[in-house]
């Protein structure tokens, strides 16, 4: 791999490093932004969905965009509009201007998907689920990073802004870094040849079929980890008697099973493990896991499956895209548009059902519904590995 795709590909690692952090740098500071906006929690619960609106009201065009445009203006645009909206919080005297920052970011979000994702798979054509697979590490690790950040500032009395103000710094510095980089030029080779490592197909890839399997993954996958991530702590207190301080920390052992899980497929895909195969095997835990959760309420139990349910929706959502732009190379930033759509409309509606099954039936409830749409995933993974491996000639698993 040449020096300067190196370089462009750490750029846009580092866009999905600082992504970790803006991704719960509004929950993190909802003290300080409920008196700066004079609302309570529930106000800074809808500037954070604002975020996920507009995400989804222009993955579409997004997508489109990276493929008639490139993937490259979008990848500079995403971190400039980033750097607003951080720098445009802190400093919003109203709501209404907070909101108008949170769909702002939702937009830069969307671009950055439809251009990283396509530019990874051309970047690194011999491991195109590594390259992907290795956003969420880096999001993660910026996740990770942000609390203590918080923490420091908290302890030396400082303006809390300023927590917002150095991802927004290095977003800048970012842009800087790649305006002065290339990314190859995209490649129009016939299907029958094979795209940039991806295997020859015997028939062209069905959107009604293969397709649309892999877009009901995209919402599943989304749909897991969103339900885990927001109602793990409340289940473990009501199922396991857990105080809330010991019931929060199943949310560290979740975040370690996502961060080893990435780093195992970044290592093991395409060398000794297919992204297809990922598919699958991964909802099947997810569903083995959630069975174990809903019957057995032992708190070292909750532990463990805390770490399996982290590990094993962790990576899926973008090994999901790389198979869509395998499987249709020609429309790779729409394809990519198109997947994460549904992974929008997944953050936006699960937050929304579960809140609704908590209220009509009970925390237990909401888990049960979880293991529902895991079969579901399952289902789809499984119709996606057959079909996959109808195309490519496949007869044993991979």
């Amino acid at each position: 791999m040449k020096t300067k795709y190196v370089k462009t590909a750490t750029g846009m690692y580092i866009n999905y490093f600082l992504l970790g952090m803006v991704n719960i740098i509004l929950a993190s500071n909802m003290s300080s932004l409920t008196k700066q906006w004079n609302t309570d929690p529930t106000g800074i619960s809808y500037v954070i969905a604002a975020i996920g609106f507009g995400k989804l009201l222009t993955y579409g065009i997004s997508g489109v965009l990276s493929d008639k445009i490139g993937r490259k203006p979008l990848i500079v645009a995403s971190a400039g509009l980033m750097a607003v909206f951080l720098i445009g919080i802190p400093l919003s005297p109203s709501y209404e201007l907070a909101f108008v920052f949170a769909l702002l970011a939702g937009v830069a979000n969307s671009a950055m998907d439809a251009g990283t994702y396509p530019a990874l798979t051309e970047l690194f054509p011999t491991a195109p689920s590594s390259a992907n697979v290795l956003v969420k590490a880096f999001m993660s690790l910026g996740a990770a990073l942000l609390p203590l950040l918080i923490t420091v500032l908290a302890d030396h009395s400082l303006f809390y802004g300023y927590a917002f103000y150095l991802p927004a710094a290095v977003y800048v510095l970012n842009i800087l870094c790649l305006s002065a980089v290339s990314l190859p030029k995209k490649q129009k080779q016939p299907i029958s040849t094979g795209q940039q490592g991806s295997p020859a197909f015997l028939s062209e890839p069905d959107m009604k079929k293969e397709g649309a399997a892999l877009i009901i993954i995209g919402f599943t996958s989304t749909a897991l980890f969103t339900v885990s991530q927001i109602w793990l702590p409340s289940f473990a207190q009501k199922a396991a008697g857990l105080a809330e301080s010991a019931s929060v920390q199943l949310l560290s052992y979740y975040s370690i099973g996502a961060l080893v899980s990435v780093l195992l497929l970044a290592l093991l895909l395409n060398r000794w493990v297919k992204p297809v195969m990922i598919t699958l095997l991964y909802p099947i835990i997810t569903l083995c896991t959630l069975a174990v959760m809903l019957t057995v309420h032992v708190p070292v139990v909750l532990d463990i499956t805390a770490f399996f349910l982290g590990f094993s929706t962790a990576g899926v959502f973008q090994i999901t895209i790389t198979l869509m732009t395998e499987l249709f190379w020609n429309r790779k930033g729409t394809v990519t548009g198109i997947v994460a759509t549904a992974s929008s409309i997944a953050s936006i509606l699960l937050p929304i059902a579960t809140g609704l099954i908590a209220k009509a039936g009970g925390i237990a409830h909401i888990f049960m519904f979880d293991f529902g749409i895991a079969v579901i995933g399952t289902a789809s993974a499984a119709f996606l590995y057959y079909r996959y491996n109808k195309l490519t000639a496949r007869s044993k698993l991979s």
